[in-house]
């Protein structure tokens, strides 16, 4: 194996695993610290899926310890730490402390920070953070419930979480391609700096800095920044050569369903889009789950008098405003928490009468239902959306999950995703 990643969060890593998958590794996801006995003789890279975007620093950072002596112990010659292509972290946030931790912990001196993503609309120009073209504050990641993004520029951002300055390679060296990003790479390194913002705008972009990268030790960022890595570690001639990716996956035969819990404006789009094509649609009500008046058995026996053929939506996805006054009721902890585990129990008793394919929407949610199940791995099939896979369950529960970050997918994601299943 050559590529050991951490990713902080389910869908991260699911995210991570297709992107190398489709560039050409072979790849495999574990939830959690990956288990005694996993056979990694055919693969390439292992996505270690962690839970640690939103709790304090010094959890994350030994959770993400803990990983890397895993992937470390597994053969692991280069590591990606993953995070979201929004940055998702407050000033008291984990990206900083992990990266410096694993930057220790692997003997490394300098590692980049790069979470850009074209083709869901992230780009970073100038250390500043865009989505969609609108700068980072100003996008609806500014309400985000758990960790609003208040300010645009990275540099700012990573410098209140870490010991040192943080450093920057600017599009004018990224534009010139490899060369010129390595020579940038030295001289951010040579003033001190271990780690630094690195602009791109482009596929093209990543695939240079990707090349530039190979030497790394240590690359961090968003999925978008692996797009390069895949080419250069085969140039590099430190793997053979490279697996062309799935254009389908074989899922076991059963009924199917779609549980949201994000409350991204992605995925409030895809929810709206669904309802208006027909699925018929169980919204969920926080204050009912924590007063005991909404339980797991109310939606499934709703669910038991649909036609057999539909594909039911359950969601608890609402306007930020809303999830505030929820939040301010009940502790933002709390709110997540009870309708997190709700859609865990609707998970797990929906395959227990015969469910064998679930899109899941939000990475928290995501981490509920697959923890609720029991998924520890997963193998890697066709991609719906950018970022957002097919899987199946490398376990004896056999099921096919597509775990969506809520803030990825088209509208019309909880519609499509079933023509890619055989």
């Amino acid at each position: 194996m050559l590529l050991g990643c951490i990713a902080d969060d389910l869908t991260g890593a699911t995210d991570l695993a297709l992107m190398l998958t489709r560039e050409g590794l072979r790849t495999v996801q574990t939830t959690g610290l990956p288990q005694d006995g996993l056979d990694l003789d055919e693969v390439d890279a292992l996505v270690v899926a962690l839970k640690s975007r939103a709790i304090p620093a010094a959890q994350a950072v030994d959770q993400s310890l803990a990983a890397a002596a895993k992937l470390v112990a597994a053969g692991a010659r280069r590591f990606f730490f993953k995070y979201c292509s929004t940055f998702d972290s407050t000033d008291q946030g984990n990206i900083g402390p992990v990266a410096e931790a694993l930057l220790e912990r692997l003997d490394a001196e300098f590692t980049i920070a790069c979470p850009a993503f074209p083709a869901t609309g992230r780009s970073i120009y100038m250390g500043q953070l865009f989505v969609n073209g609108v700068p980072l504050a100003e996008s609806g990641m500014r309400d985000h419930p758990l960790t609003p993004m208040r300010d645009s520029d990275l540099r700012r951002v990573l410098r209140r979480q870490t010991r040192g300055e943080v450093g920057h390679v600017a599009y004018d060296d990224v534009d010139k391609g490899a060369p010129a990003i390595r020579q940038a790479f030295a001289r951010e390194k040579s003033a001190g700096r271990v780690i630094a913002i690195v602009d791109a705008l482009n596929d093209a972009h990543l695939r240079a800095i990707g090349e530039a990268a190979v030497e790394l030790k240590l690359v961090t960022g968003g999925s978008g920044i692996a797009l390069g890595l895949p080419a250069a570690y085969r140039n590099a001639g430190l793997i053979g050569e490279l697996t062309p990716p799935p254009s389908a996956i074989a899922a076991p035969a059963g009924r199917a369903a779609v549980l949201a819990g994000s409350c991204s404006t992605a995925t409030r789009d895809q929810v709206q889009r669904a309802i208006e094509a027909g699925l018929p649609a169980f919204r969920v009500d926080p204050m009912a789950v924590a007063d005991g008046s909404l339980t797991a058995d109310t939606i499934l026996r709703w669910i038991d008098r649909l036609a057999k053929t539909a594909i039911p939506l359950v969601y608890s996805s609402d306007a930020p405003k809303n999830v505030q006054a929820i939040q301010a009721r009940l502790g933002r902890d709390q709110a997540g928490h009870v309708v997190e585990k709700l859609l865990a129990d609707v998970a797990k008793a929906l395959v227990a009468q015969g469910f064998t394919r679930l899109v899941v929407a939000g990475g928290e949610t995501s981490g509920a239902v697959v923890n609720g199940l029991g998924v520890k791995a997963l193998s890697i099939g066709p991609e719906i959306d950018p970022g957002v896979p097919w899987t199946r369950s490398l376990s004896q529960l056999d099921v096919a999950l597509a775990l969506k970050s809520g803030n990825f997918g088209s509208p019309d994601f909880f519609l499509k995703a079933w023509r890619y299943l055989q």
